[in-house]
């Protein structure tokens, strides 16, 4: 049960801070990508508070021996750069250029009432079941996807 309120209490906060930044508005991340038009800085801003925060929080948390309510820090420990995580990356670039959402707005898009928040989820999940498809079909065995 302390890991659903963790979890909801994460959320919320997230998705506060994202309409407080109005990242859930597509036509800013739009504004941003449209470098030779009426560019918009201001995602550049809201990433770069991000990175602080984390940077610092992730030096003190990761010197804990444990999270609080788990067993183990679960940390991306891949340091290369391969053809699945390029080509993964570049269709995330393209989707999130083509409509201006990636997952965090587009979730937060779903309490607004937003249809295009709508689309966009299901999109994202059709597009975990293809990729999941597509990996077994290529490499004949079960893949699993940590999230």
């Amino acid at each position: 049960m302390k890991h659903c309120l963790a979890a909801l209490l994460s959320g919320t906060l997230f998705g506060f801070g994202l309409s407080l930044s109005q990242m859930t508005d597509p036509n800013k991340v739009l504004g941003f990508l449209d470098v030779a038009g009426s560019w918009d800085p201001s995602l550049a801003f809201v990433m770069m508070g991000a990175l602080a925060v984390s940077v610092i929080a992730f030096r003190f948390i990761l010197k804990r021996p444990k999270p609080i309510w788990a067993e183990e820090f679960h940390v991306a420990r891949k340091k290369s750069l391969d053809k699945p995580l390029l080509f993964g990356a570049m269709i995330f670039g393209i989707g999130w250029g083509m409509s201006g959402y990636c997952p965090g707005p587009a979730v937060a898009g779903l309490g607004l009432g937003n249809p295009e928040a709508f689309v966009m989820v299901a999109s994202i999940y059709l597009g975990f079941i293809a990729q999941g498809i597509w990996a077994r079909k290529c490499f004949k065995k079960s893949v699993t996807v940590d999230a």
